[in-house]
């Protein structure tokens, strides 16, 4: 039985029902919904596999939802259910990195052949981040501690741990405090306080030993967020 998790975004709830039964049949576990909001919000944020993507939503389109999977999740793989006879919107989701469409109506077992295929090429996720090396010592994210060369400790909180990793994730690019919130925190940045990501981020450099006028550790982008200096 698989225990890879598929995301269905599918407003006519017949065909998502069906779906999603059929997923769970061939021993997916699943999440859906049929709402472009909501499915926006979990194909950035949710632990998933795969996504099988609706074009025609309420709210946030396919086409925005498969932008913004790109943009944030670059390997997670993506198929399109699309009307019989789109041939543009195939084209267009294809030019967009979707991994693969499945034109409606279509056959359950077509569908279930074609998540198959498409899971099988797909990178695997990466393992989680271990650790991390800082200069004079080591944070160890299993642990959840910073552990120096003079022998000294440091106790790093559940949170710090998650964004410390989530920095490493992405060695080289600076992290807005959106997507750090919304994929840290796992809240919508649209009508809250961003400030919150420069006080943990201030905190965590105070463990770090990073607190020098240029910090070496975590290093602020103008205008963009926040990176890592050092790949783990």
């Amino acid at each position: 039985m698989s225990s890879r998790c598929v995301l269905v975004v599918e407003d006519d709830s017949a065909i998502r029902r069906g779906v999603v039964d059929a997923l769970a049949f061939a021993g997916y576990s699943t999440l859906q919904t049929g709402k472009g909001g909501e499915g926006m919000c979990l194909a950035t944020t949710a632990t998933l596999d795969l996504i099988l993507l609706d074009l025609v939503l309420p709210g946030a389109g396919g086409f925005d939802i498969l932008r913004a999977v790109r943009e944030t999740r670059p390997t997670l793989p993506v198929i399109i259910l699309t009307a019989r006879g789109a041939e543009d919107d195939r084209v267009q989701g294809l030019r967009l990195g979707a991994d693969d469409y499945v034109v409606k109506p279509f056959s359950i077992r077509e569908l279930l052949a074609r998540v198959d295929a498409v899971l099988r090429r797909s990178p695997e996720r990466p393992q989680p981040i271990a650790a991390v090396s800082i200069p004079g010592g080591t944070a160890d994210l299993e642990r959840r501690e910073v552990r120096f060369d003079d022998g000294s400790r440091v106790e790093l909180s559940e949170r710090e741990v998650e964004l410390l990793r989530y920095l490493a994730s992405h060695p080289g690019r600076a992290l807005s405090r959106d997507e750090i919130l919304r994929h840290v925190w796992r809240l919508d940045p649209t009508h809250l306080e961003t400030r919150t990501i420069d006080v943990h981020v201030g905190n965590l450099r105070a463990k770090l030993r990073d607190t020098g006028a240029v910090p070496r550790v975590i290093l602020t982008a103008r205008g963009k967020g926040y990176l890592l200096a050092h790949a783990p």
